[in-house]
């Protein structure tokens, strides 16, 4: 064999070998952390025994491992109930809580029990904190029904059996005290009932005091899906009053549709981005008929409608914090 042939070699089992090395920025386990026992290198704690979420502050949470691992904390108010999760995978952790929920109710001033699980292993780590203050919810807020139904809002209610269309206090209530109970067997039409959200009840205004950038609006509510009963269609109509007369007209200003089918059991948030919202007739999209611009600061009024199949019985569902954000859904 000639020199140049033993060069060719040698660069090419230089290769080889190089191949088979683990790669300084490959992030995945070796063979000998796969086999080995797991152990913590830093203990499961939080940066703060209380936190006062109103003011901003934020509570952080950090461990390390030897290993990779899948991990869990779940954060439970101990009057409230309410549950907060967060996981990932992982050889260590720097998780943040903002005082938002993953399970409601929301969390009040309370104590919470924090555990860390890990998948596969055992043990669990565990620790406490107080909130001093829960999260503020910050937007412009269409109803919580912390004070009833106001007023100025339009109700509609079918003459049915067993219709409830009143606000609740009880500890279903998953913010604040209130949520708006909305329930009825109706055999001949799909509404239940309904109401309208007047640009007037909110300091006599024409049109509601939203951005004019309809990618910068968030719709946000929470839903209560009721299990065993017929299933709800909660439809919002957001009508515009594009020339600002204090009325709209279905005939040649645009109303955006926001059908929610209510398939699930428990309290959900719903968010959507404005320009996302569709004009529906009957379900089907179909074209606006002002305009065709988002203008959320244009809306004047928003139905609320509560609908169910007339032929399946009884339906329920509850609503509370209809609220519009900025620039992001909605943390609760």
């Amino acid at each position: 064999m000639n020199m140049k042939n033993n060069i060719v070699l040698i660069v090419l089992l230089t290769v080889l070998v190089s191949s088979c090395r683990k790669d300084e920025g490959f992030d995945g386990p070796s063979v000998s952390e796969i086999y080995s026992d797991f152990t913590f290198t830093e203990n499961f704690k939080a940066n703060v025994d209380s936190v006062d979420f109103a003011a901003g502050q934020q509570a952080v949470f950090t461990a390390k491992f030897n290993k990779i691992v899948k991990w869990e904390i779940s954060i439970t108010g101990i009057t409230s109930k309410a549950k907060k999760v967060i996981s990932g995978e992982s050889r260590s952790i720097n998780a943040t809580w903002n005082g938002s929920t993953t399970l409601y109710p929301m969390f009040g001033k309370e104590k919470c029990n924090v555990a860390l699980s890990l998948k596969d292993i055992t043990d669990t780590a565990r620790t406490t904190i107080v909130v001093k203050q829960a999260k503020t919810v910050t937007g412009f807020i269409i109803a919580d029904f912390e004070t009833g139904l106001n007023p100025l809002w339009t109700k509609f209610i079918q003459t049915g059996a067993n219709m409830d269309f009143k606000v609740k206090t009880d500890a279903l209530a998953p913010q604040g005290k209130n949520y708006l109970n909305m329930a009825g067997t109706v055999n001949w039409d799909y509404l239940i009932g309904l109401i309208d959200f007047n640009a007037k009840a909110y300091n006599n205004a024409v049109v509601l005091p939203l951005n004019a950038n309809p990618d910068a609006v968030y719709f946000n509510c929470l839903i209560y899906g009721v299990p065993n009963t017929n299933s709800t269609i909660v439809l919002f109509q957001f009508k515009e009053d594009e020339n600002a007369d204090g009325t709209f007209n279905a005939n040649n200003e645009d109303e955006y549709d926001l059908e929610v089918k209510v398939d699930w059991e428990g309290w959900k948030l719903v968010s959507y981005k404005y320009s996302d919202i569709t004009t529906l007739v009957n379900g089907a999209p179909a074209a606006a008929k002002g305009n065709k611009l988002h203008n959320a600061d244009k809306i004047g009024k928003i139905s609320m409608l509560h609908l169910a199949n007339p032929n399946n019985g009884f339906a329920s569902t509850k609503i509370d914090m209809i609220i519009f954000t900025e620039n992001k859904a909605v943390e609760l």
